[in-house]
Formats: C-alpha cells, structure tokens, sequence
C-alpha cells in the first residue's frame, strides 16, 4: 500500500493542477485526469494504490453529501420520474446488456461476472457533467436530472455489484434474492440516513456552537455511510437521505454556521475530486501491466472486450433515455395520479425535455469514482478460495469505461452543447423576475418592521430621534432592493415606487437643539473643557444610537429572511435564487453581529 507521504504528494499535486485548470477556465477534473494518465508512464515510478473500500468510504460520502445540500429538493421531487428512469432503470439495463455482450464475445467467462462488469460500468459520475454544465450554462432541468440520477445510480450499482460478487466462483443461484437484497438496501440506507441526520440536528441546535456545528456536519455523511453499510442497508442513499435533511434545516442553523460550511464544503470537494481523478489516471499503467501478465488472460481479447464494453456503454444510454422517454408520453400515463406523470400541466412539474435536452444528457454519462473504487474492489478470489474468472481483463474494461467516457464524452460535452444551441437564458430570465419580486417583498418586511419599532424607539429616545435612527436604518436596505428589482424586473418599477417610505422626521421642535453656548469670557481654557465635555456626550449619545440602529438592521435582516423564506414555501421562488438571497442576508447579519457596537 502506498505510503502517508506519497498521498500527500500525489494529493498536493493534484489539488495544484486543478488549481491552475481552474484558472485558465479548462475542467478541472478531466486536466487532472489527463495529467496523471501521463505520470502513470513516467519510467521508475511505483504503483500508487491504496484500500478500493477506502475509496468508497472516505471520498464517496463527503461528495454526494456535498452535491446533496446544494440539490434543491423541490427540483428533485418534480424530477422524480425521469431520475428513477436514469439512476435505477438505466443502471440494470446497462448491467444487463453489458452482461449479454460480454458473454457473448467472452463465453468463457462466468455470466455472474459478466455482471459484475456490468455493474461496475453502469452508474455514470456527475462530477465532470456538472461542472461543464454549470461553466457553459446548461438549463436547471438538465442539471436536475443529471445530478439526481447521481444520487441513487451510486445505490442501484453497488447493490447490483455486491449480489454479482456473491455469485461469482459458485454454482448457487443467488438472483432470487436480488430483489430482496435491493429493498434491504433502499430502506436500511435511508432510515439510517434520516435518524441519523435528525439527531445530528438535534446535537446542533443543542450546542450551538459554529465550529462544533461544523464539524458535526463534516462527520455526518461519514458515519450515515459507514452505519449503513454495518446494518447491510446502502450507505450511499444513507448520505444522500442525510444531505437531504440537513440541507432542508440548513434554515434553523446559525448565520455562522451557513457562513462557515459553505466555503468548507466547496475546498472538501476539491480536495477529494482532484484526488479521485488523479487516482483513476495513475492506475492505468498497472492494470495494462497485470492483463499482460496474467497466465490465463490474452492481452489482445482483453483490449478488444475493453473496447466492445466501453461502445456498448455510450450506446445504450441515449438509445434508453430517447425510448423510455417516448413510452412516458403515451396517452395510458393518463390513468396514473397527476403527481406521477412528471408534466407542467398544473405547472408543480418540471418543464419536459426536448429532444436537445435528451441528447446531452445522453451524451453526460461519464464514470467516475464508484466505477474506479469498484473495479478496484474486485478481488483476485472469492470467499471460498476460488478464483475469479478474467479479474485482470474486468478491471481493464471497467477503467477504459472510465477513462474512455471521461476524455470522450467530457472533453466534447461543451461543444455538443453550443452546437445544439441549449442554453439557461429562458430561466435567467425567470430567475430575474423571482428575484424581482423576492427583492421588493424583502424590502417591505423590512418597512413593517421599522414602522412598528419607531413607537417603541420614540418612548426611549424621542419621537425625532426614533425616526432619525429609523431613517438611517431603512434608507439604504428599501434603496438597495427596490433599486435590485427595478433593474432585475422592469416591470416590477411600478411596485417598487410604491413601497412605504421611511418614517418622515418628527418636527424642528423635536429636534435636539445644538449645543449654543459660546464661552464670552475670554477663558479659552474652559472654554476647551466645556468642548471637550460636549463632544465625550455627543460621542456617548451616537455611539448608544448606533447600537440601536445596529439592533434595529438585524430585526430588519431577520424579517426578509423569514418574509423570503415564506415566498419560497408558497413556490413563488426556486431554490437557486433563494439561496442567493439568503446568502447576502447572511453576510449582513454576520456583519452587523462582529461589529465594534457588540462590544458595548
């Protein structure tokens, strides 16, 4: 096994390509890729290996956990037809008919392993996909669907993987079970993930502390995943029914808290993409090496299987994708219940996808990190000391599938996009006039909330102080949002002119009266005295204003937040605008909670 050193180096690097891909806007994941599959060649350099379970257990939780708390759960629950068509019925029918061509050219081979390769190859990775689609701006219902079916594919695989790995070496018919084993998984893995997650929130809201919050929800998708795998349930959909959950109670959380996990989470998913990546492309050398010098594998029908496996894999994708689709919108999906069907009909669902949409998603179907840790996983013997037929020329397929889609389908992915004409405008456009309208309910909230603190203000400061400190408050909050909303929505200017205006000044009599003394004495030194005493009061009286205006902008900040969460239940503002805005009321809290006026 490799070495702690080794690992930090490899991971150094990796994380420096990525960095400088990222800079010059290339895909990051794919010039890791790239650059480690020419280190594997580098003559004198030792294998870097490490646990295929590791892989699975320390770099696979954090990424779906990570992919799940930026998911919008409205989106995927509107999705849900068309992810469970990708991330379960694709994934069996790609096992099955890499399977049968498998079998086919290698008859030899046991039909249980010829699954086991079907299962290793069949759940595409999202991570290259997004991170292309998110650069040349491909529209939320695609990323919806291409992310989802990330979320369960993972599932669906490593189940499928598990009864084929039973299976190989024996003659006992183990597939019966197969369908038992499968809902073992699904409801193991996510009642493990919920009560899981549901105590960690309880922890959190107990402690209250950001930095002990922090590092529960670091923790989190390691424990969902590993219990869950002890209790034979899957640990995959165990993170993901935790990230779930957790990104629904994001909102009960501490500002501190939102603030520190989002930049800790965007470096965590840096860090392990640019090692799995690094790691897919250092192995290739190795499992070359291991099918020429295998006694009972040929090299040139290893190559030829890898090639037929990895055609096979980019084939049956849009030839499913493009028919089950068709099948979808046959008259008999009428007879199914409204929340089924997957339509805009009642404008709940998500917009259907055309025939552009369709074809790139089937041309997203990298693989990525679960093909690489299952191949990986794959043992030189079974449970029984047996040996399993054509290990060397399974893993040889497995990371030419990976390595094959990966340079591919993700290097030409942004030019199958421009070229088709797809892009995000319609729904910039939508999100423009959600933030429009969000932006100006915001700034109302925030008027209600001053109109009904100036009363109170005025019986402890005065009627004309109230509403100065009211006016110095609200002023620039209405301006900023109604000045959003003019510029987001045209349209919504009108609304925006009508918006309460600040509390009017309380009268010249209300005014506190200028300090009028004016020393006639000729006493220039009490004169300095007397200033000096004016100024250490006014000081005292500004710095006790500012504090209750600084009061006053929190109550503020915390009235839009809740008037824009309310607008985001009642479905009048997607998820992607509402954390935006939630974002900029959270760095304005968090502001106005680390200033000096704290300290007095």
């Amino acid at each position: 096994m490799v070495s702690v050193f080794t690992l930090i180096v490899v991971t150094l690097v990796a994380v420096l390509v990525a960095g400088l891909a990222r800079r010059t806007r290339f895909n990051a994941s794919l010039v890791v890729l790239a650059v480690a599959l020419a280190a594997s060649f580098v003559p004198g350099l030792t294998r870097f290996q490490i646990d295929p379970h590791l892989i699975l257990g320390i770099v696979l939780p954090p990424l779906l956990y990570s992919a799940t708390l930026s998911s919008s759960l409205r989106d995927f629950r509107h999705a849900i037809s068309p992810i469970l068509r990708l991330g379960v019925g694709l994934v069996i029918v790609t096992t099955i008919v890499v399977a049968v061509a498998t079998k086919a050219f290698a008859s030899d081979l046991p039909l249980a392993a010829a699954v086991l390769l079907g299962a290793i190859v069949a759940p595409p990775d999202a991570v290259a996909a997004e991170s292309v689609g998110r650069r040349v701006g491909l529209p939320r219902r695609i990323m919806t669907l291409i992310g989802g079916e990330s979320l369960i594919n993972d599932a669906t695989s490593l189940t499928l993987f598990k009864v084929a790995l039973a299976g190989v070496g024996t003659t006992a018919t183990i597939w019966g079970s197969g369908a038992q084993v499968f809902a073992l998984a699904v409801l193991g893995g996510v009642t493990t993930g919920l009560v899981l997650a549901g105590l960690f929130q309880v922890a959190r809201s107990v402690i209250r502390d950001p930095a002990v919050s922090t590092v529960l929800g670091i923790l989190l998708p390691f424990i969902a995943y590993w219990l869950a795998e002890q209790l034979h349930g899957s640990g995959v959909l165990a993170v993901v029914a935790a990230g779930f959950y957790m990104g629904q109670a994001q909102g009960r959380a501490s500002v501190t808290t939102r603030l520190h996990e989002g930049p800790i989470w965007s470096s965590i998913d840096l860090l392990l993409e640019a090692f799995a990546f690094a790691y897919i492309g250092l192995q290739i050398r190795w499992v070359i090496a291991e099918v020429r010098q295998s006694p009972t594998e040929a090299t040139g029908r290893a190559f030829a299987l890898a090639g037929i496996v990895l055609a096979v894999c980019i084939l049956v994708r849009p030839l499913y994708i493009f028919a089950t689709e068709y099948i979808a919108r046959l008259p008999w999906r009428r007879l199914l219940p409204r929340r089924w069907r997957n339509t805009d009909d009642d404008g709940a669902g998500v917009q259907r996808l055309g025939w552009r949409d369709l074809l790139v998603t089937s041309w997203a179907g990298m693989r990525g990190v679960v093909t690489l840790a299952a191949a990986a996983a794959v043992p030189l013997r079974t449970d029984t000391g047996e040996l399993i037929p054509g290990q060397a020329t399974l893993q040889l397929a497995a990371y030419t599938v990976a390595i094959g889609t990966l340079l591919l389908q993700g290097l030409t992915l942004p030019a199958v996009i421009r070229w088709l004409g797809i892009s995000n405008a319609d729904e910039q456009a939508q999100d423009a006039a959600e933030e429009s309208h969000a932006r100006l309910v915001a700034a109302r909230a925030a008027s209600e909330v001053v109109a009904q603190q100036v009363e109170e203000l005025s019986d402890r400061v005065g009627v004309d102080e109230a509403h100065r400190m009211a006016r110095f408050a609200t002023q620039a909050v209405v301006a900023r949002e109604t000045a959003a909303a003019t510029l987001l929505g045209p349209d919504d200017a009108e609304e925006a002119a009508s918006l309460p205006e600040t509390p009017p000044d309380g009268g010249p009599e209300e005014r506190p009266r200028r300090h009028e003394h004016r020393s006639q004495r000729g006493d220039r030194r009490d004169h300095r005295d007397l200033r000096a005493a004016h100024l250490r009061r006014i000081g005292r009286r500004h710095a006790k204003a500012q504090v209750r205006v600084v009061e006053l902008r929190t109550k503020m900040v915390r009235a839009q937040r809740r008037a824009i969460m309310k607008e985001a239940k009642a479905g009048r503002l997607n998820d992607t605008v509402l954390r935006r805005i939630l974002h900029e009321f959270d760095l304005e809290e968090e502001s106005m909670a680390q200033s000096w006026t704290n300290r007095l």
